[in-house]
C-alpha cells in the first residue's frame, strides 16, 4: 500500500525558516517523481515545486524560486522541502504528492494527508 506521511507544519513568524518531510512507503521511492502542493485557506490547489525520480531535476514556480528547496532522501525514503523567508502568503497545509511517472508528466497519482504551516507574528 503506498502511504506518504508529511510531518513539520507548525506555527513560524514571518521572515522564518522551515523544513517539511514527507515518509513514504508502499513503492520505490527512486522510480516516481513526486511534488509538494498546497493549499491555502479558503482557496485552491497551488504546486510548490516538483522533484524528478533520481532528484536530478528540480521544478518551482516564480512564487518559490530562490526561496525552495526540494529534496530526495534516498536512504529514508524521504521528500522534504525547505522553504525560507515565509509570509502569510505561505500558509496553507503542504500535501506530499506522487507523480505517476519518474519525470513531472501524467498526473499525481497518491497524495498525503497533509500538514499545516501557519505563518504569524
Amino acid at each position: 500500500e503506498v502511504q506518504l506521511v508529511e510531518s513539520g507544519g507548525t506555527l513560524v513568524q514571518p521572515g522564518g525558516s522551515l523544513t517539511l518531510s514527507c515518509a513514504t512507503s508502499g513503492f520505490i521511492f527512486g522510480n516516481y517523481a513526486m511534488n509538494w502542493v498546497r493549499q491555502a485557506p479558503g482557496k485552491g490547489l497551488e504546486w510548490v515545486s516538483g522533484i524528478c525520480w533520481n532528484g536530478g531535476c528540480t521544478y518551482y514556480p516564480e512564487s518559490m524560486k530562490g526561496r525552495a528547496t526540494i529534496s530526495k532522501d534516498f536512504a529514508k525514503n524521504t521528500l522534504t522541502l525547505q522553504i525560507h523567508k515565509l509570509t502569510t502568503d505561505d500558509t496553507a497545509v503542504y500535501y506530499c504528492t506522487r507523480m505517476m511517472t519518474d519525470y513531472l508528466i501524467g498526473g499525481m497519482d497518491y497524495w498525503g494527508k497533509g500538514t499545516l504551516i501557519t505563518v504569524s507574528s
